[in-house]
């Protein structure tokens, strides 16, 4: 080997694209394979009921509400400080 020639490397590990010729094999694979674990996930997937669906929306309505109360408080209060600290003139 000529001491003005680069080195090659070889990468241990690693995939490579697939050359022309080669089939997408494992690439379709790896699609079947997701799209199976997807339809599994959905199967676990539990509907509510009326009951607990009106539940679960009366808290977080409440939950809403509260938090709209935060904010507008806080609003409310930032806005005496900045009039306190900047007034206006007169």
């Amino acid at each position: 080997m000529d001491q003005d020639e680069p080195r090659r490397r070889r990468r241990r590990g690693r995939r490579h694209a697939p050359e022309e010729g080669q089939p997408l094999l494992p690439v379709l694979r790896g699609i079947a394979l997701f799209i199976r674990q997807v339809i599994a996930e959905l199967r676990k997937v539990v509907t509510p009921t009326r009951k607990e669906l009106f539940k679960f929306t009366g808290v977080v309505l409440v939950f809403v509400l509260i938090v709209m109360g935060i904010v507008y408080g806080l609003d409310y209060v930032f806005g005496l400080l900045t009039h306190y600290v900047f007034g206006i003139p007169g």
